[in-house]
């Protein structure tokens, strides 16, 4: 079907996703996990209403009860399988893709995620078989309203005791269903916000803020209101990307490498970070007394390292911020809200955040770098042959580092196959710009015309 993806369930509506896939995943989620109760959350897409309606029937079929949560973004969607009296559930979103998109996002109890390692390639399976055949005991559905204690938990997080501006670009996403609602009880966060009202066709821009110019407007909202930082939301509010009170963007993984100290409070705290990372990330963990774990790409490994690990807190370059106390997930506006708190601490009030990341933006990345491979696998080997001379593993693709940060000239590189679409993906750190562009131009040149 091609829509049952390596982390969740996404395509175009209704070519590619429509009512009665979603009947079917439904019916088949509620009988893998042998369900009696299972959560069901829907974002602000045209179709997302009709949608969740056809998943809910068929958990009903099963023979399951749903809990329906209305409007709810991924993260408050995570909040209520944690916290209810449920076998798991999941939101109907296709998360920052356009409108004309839908999906799913799919955890157990406990707001584990379920992936194609451990259950959506079963369901695309089960999906494509016969139609389900209803039990005799049908389930039943309720509605629970837990905005109110999702946004308490949200603030919960916040320790802000002095005004901050701050710029917020919802992006006409999911994020705006809980935002005033924290706000209020934040009071000291002087907001200017855009984008707020929730709108499935994302009238002005794509609700991916990896995307440089859907951040044009947070720059200027920065500019014209004083803030000291500028936030975007992605659609479903489970990521946020950052910009400085020059407008300048502020890459996730040197937000984690800032963020990261706050959370060692014993020596050795682990603290996971994603292979695409800055070193400067490992560094700054280090100096603070913390225990560095890179991990590959994916939420679904993140999560899974840093329960294994009892990791407090957890970044990805996606802009995805992971939180031991929110069940081990990632929620953007608690991202939101941490880094408001590191802003607000006596040592940084007053501070740029320009200047506070100076020391973090020491070395030189490429950014991800995107290349359409017909054969990414025989690509991927060619690479490890030219570059043997180098440190590889294969975590996740292959990485492959020249040189340590104490040396005049060193580089690393790590290219790997997207887990979401049919690309390979590279990301390059060096010491210099200088060895940036030449080593970037040097594989580029073996990798092909960048998308």
């Amino acid at each position: 079907m091609g829509i049952f993806k390596a982390y969740d369930i996404r395509g175009l509506y209704p070519s590619q996703i429509d009512e009665d896939i979603c009947y079917r995943v439904g019916f088949h989620l509620a009988q893998m996990l042998e369900a009696k109760r299972l959560v069901v959350g829907q974002d602000m897409r045209v179709h997302s209403p009709g949608l969740a309606d056809a998943v809910s029937r068929g958990m009903r079929d099963a023979g399951c009860d749903v809990i329906r949560l209305g409007l709810s973004s991924t993260p408050m969607t995570y909040h209520a399988i944690a916290t209810l009296d449920c076998d798991g559930g999941l939101c109907v979103t296709a998360s920052h893709n356009p409108g004309e998109y839908n999906g799913m996002k799919l955890c157990r109890a406990g707001a584990k995620p379920i992936s194609a390692a451990n259950g959506i390639l079963d369901l695309e399976k089960l999906a494509a078989g016969p139609a389900p055949t209803p039990v005799a005991s049908l389930g039943i559905e309720e509605n629970v309203d837990l905005i109110e204690n999702y946004a308490d938990h949200v603030a919960s997080f916040g320790k802000i005791n002095a005004p901050i501006k701050v710029a917020i670009d919802v992006a006409n996403g999911m994020a705006g269903n809980a935002l005033g609602r924290v706000l209020k009880r934040l009071p000291n966060i002087q907001a200017a916000v855009m984008l707020e009202d929730m709108d499935g066709n994302f009238p002005v821009h794509e609700a991916n803020p990896l995307i440089e110019e859907n951040l044009d407007g947070l720059r200027e909202l920065v500019k014209s209101s004083g803030a000291r930082i500028g936030i975007a939301f992605d659609g479903d509010a489970d990521r946020c990307c950052f910009v400085d009170e020059k407008g300048v963007t502020i890459s996730a993984d040197l937000m984690t490498g800032l963020l990261a100290p706050g959370f060692i409070t014993t020596p050795g705290t682990p603290i996971v970070y994603d292979l695409r990372s800055s070193w400067a990330v490992k560094e700054e963990i280090t100096k603070a007394g913390g225990r560095p774990i890179r991990d590959r790409v994916g939420h679904s490994f993140i999560k899974a390292t840093m329960r294994e690990n009892g990791a407090v807190f957890g970044g990805e370059l996606s802009g995805h911020f992971y939180f031991q106390a929110n069940h081990t997930c990632d929620s953007g506006m608690i991202a939101m809200v941490t880094t408001l708190n590191f802003l607000g601490l006596p040592e940084n009030a007053g501070k740029p955040v320009s200047e506070l990341l100076a020391g973090l933006r020491r070395y030189h990345a490429t950014g991800e770098v995107n290349f359409r491979v017909e054969d990414k696998d025989a690509a991927i080997a060619s690479l490890k042959e030219k570059y043997s001379k180098g440190r590889q593993d294969e975590l996740d693709g292959i990485t492959v580092e020249f040189g340590d940060v104490s040396d005049d000239e060193w580089w690393w590189f790590n290219v790997r196959c997207s887990n979401t679409e049919p690309l390979l993906r590279l990301n390059l750190e060096a010491s210099s710009a200088a060895v940036r562009d030449q080593r970037r131009d040097e594989l580029v040149a073996l990798l092909g015309t960048p998308e």
